[in-house]
């Protein structure tokens, strides 16, 4: 499991990037899920997690962005 603090290193453009990549995968997950073709299921809450912090990390960027183009009227 990717810590935060690990991805709060990374640019905005990296962090994009490795939301939409585990975006992709959590898909594929319950693609292959619906499909019976995994049995790999505790690869699920991890995926989602992930997501939920990668979410997280981005909109705290946003805010401070939007913050701090606010200070500046």
């Amino acid at each position: 499991m990717t810590k935060a603090k690990d991805l709060r290193v990374l640019a905005d453009v990296e962090l994009d990037e490795k939301l939409e990549e585990t975006k992709r995968e959590l898909f594929n997950l319950r693609f292959q899920l619906a499909t019976a073709q995994s049995t790999n299921t505790a690869r699920l809450p991890y995926l989602k997690k992930e997501v939920a912090r990668l979410s997280t990390l981005k909109a705290e960027r946003e805010q401070t962005f939007s913050d701090d183009d606010g200070a500046r009227r």
